[in-house]
């Protein structure tokens, strides 16, 4: 095969696509300290765990089907099966499977964009096992993803965008680093991941669909295919962020700059996102946990109302709007606020089985939502919007006989972004396998992972997930 050649003309590049190239081309595993490699390693086996279990849902079927159709066996594993795929296809199919459970990690900083950086890892590693990747150039391209995700979702503001458009830049230079891109070349596929791959917010507005978690799988995918052009030397158009039809004026709809990213000295952005142990939206777990501290309720129909007290965002994402009250999907009721409150008041908690049809379209729990009120506290919105931040929320449920319970989190009562210890990550990571994997093959992928720094070849790894 051919050598790409590299065209010497045309390579007009702005300021934002400098900085992210010459970032990227420098940031080197050497660079991080010890518990940022350990933050990423978290991070990479809470994902691995998770697309586990999702691994049976509808929209990871359907992208199983279509790589199926798409073999290729110097590609990348469809991780829980023996198929080779394609990088990108790879790529589409393991991060859709990912976000399926909704339990991957979470981003939330005061004026950011929010979202799921985890969303990165699966394309990563298909790119890291196409090309037979060593650990610690694994370990390295999550850390530089995740910090180009939530760099440039604390400096996009525009609520009409999806943050799966982080993801797309994000995979795109890490894959483009595992692939041994040059400065051009990189450069290049920054602004084919850019001006192409625009995702709306509307995948998460109204009755939400499968494509919740495809949204996740369609940006690894374009991400990856971007950096794969640039490889066989395909350019990409001039000033993808500054130009007259760029970016900055035309999606984020203001100028930024991308002027502090991690390194000599300033911390990275890793560190500042949360692992989320319950299969529901990361802004309504503080419902959830609230809702813990007087469930289960022995009787529903002794309840009068029930009031939910909660900072601004969670009212405007989970508790606005008549979808809330009446989830018609397993994507819609994870994130209503009602749905997640009741269901957890009768059960005491929220699992994988609280969305299952039972759940769903129990009459009983139907009619506890009717009795829940939504409201914003302001102190809640003072300290959601400052750092760090506090996830507060207040249950209060008022019993027919006048009696009343409260359970409250956020801040000093426990909260969302608390960080989570190996054994949380463990706990959850055995939960979400046991059924499929079996303990003594856990305990073989948990001591790789733990050492993944010193893995001599990444692609040793999705084969061992194999659930045929």
């Amino acid at each position: 095969m051919h050598e790409p050649r590299e065209r010497t003309s045309h390579k007009m590049a702005d300021s934002i696509q400098e900085r992210l190239t010459n970032y990227a081309f420098d940031f080197h595993y050497d660079g991080l300290s010890p518990e940022v490699i350990h933050a990423a390693k978290v991070r990479v086996i809470d994902t691995l765990g998770v697309l586990i279990g999702g691994f049976f849902g509808d929209p990871c079927r359907i992208g199983r089907n279509l790589a199926a159709q798409v073999p290729s066996p110097n590609g990348a594993t469809v991780i829980g099966t023996r198929m080779k795929t394609t990088p990108e296809m790879a790529a589409f199919v393991n991060a859709t499977t990912a976000r399926n459970a909704e339990m991957t990690d979470t981003y939330h900083w005061p004026g950011s964009s929010h979202g799921h950086p985890s969303d990165v890892i699966m394309p990563i590693l298909a790119v890291a096992e196409h090309v037979r990747a060593n650990g610690r150039d694994f370990v390295a391209c999550v850390v530089l993803a995740y910090e180009i995700y939530l760099r440039l979702s604390n400096a996009f503001h525009n609520g009409g965008f999806d943050h799966t458009n982080f993801c797309v830049l994000g995979s795109a230079v890490a894959a483009g680093k595992l692939l041994g891109l040059s400065s051009g070349q990189l450069s290049h596929c920054i602004s084919m991941a850019m001006v192409p791959n625009v995702i709306l917010k509307q995948t998460r507005k109204g009755q939400l669909s499968m494509f919740k978690a495809t949204a996740s799988g369609q940006a690894g995918r374009a991400g990856v295919f971007a950096a794969l052009l640039a490889r066989e030397g395909m350019e990409g158009p001039q000033l993808p962020f500054e130009g007259k039809a760029g970016w900055c004026d035309h999606v984020a709809l203001e100028r930024f700059s991308l002027d502090s990213m991690g390194g000599a000295g300033t911390p990275f952005k890793i560190l500042d996102t949360s692992i989320k142990l319950y299969p529901s939206a990361g802004f309504s777990i503080a419902s959830i946990l609230a809702a813990e501290k007087v469930a289960p309720l022995n009787s529903i129909k002794d309840i009068k109302q029930v009031t939910v007290e909660v900072y601004s965002k969670l009212k405007e994402l989970g508790g606005t709007g008549e979808l809330h009250w009446n989830p018609m999907s397993r994507e819609a009721a994870d994130h209503s606020t009602p749905y997640l409150v009741a269901a957890t008041l009768m059960d005491g908690t929220i699992t994988q089985n609280s969305f299952n049809d039972a759940h769903l379209w129990n009459p009983e729990l139907r009619s506890l939502m009717k009795k829940i009120e939504v409201v914003e506290n302001e102190e809640f919105t003072r300290a959601f919007e400052r750092v760090p931040v506090e996830h507060r929320t207040r249950v209060t449920v008022l019993k027919v006989s006048g009696e009343c319970m409260v359970g409250e989190t956020g801040g000093d009562k426990g909260d969302l972004v608390e960080e989570k210890s190996d054994s949380h990550i463990i706990k959850k990571f055995r939960e979400l396998t046991e059924a499929y994997l079996g303990d003594p093959r856990i305990n073989f992928i948990l001591d790789r992972l733990w050492q993944l720094e010193n893995v001599k070849n990444v692609s040793d790894i999705p084969p061992a997930f194999n659930l045929d």
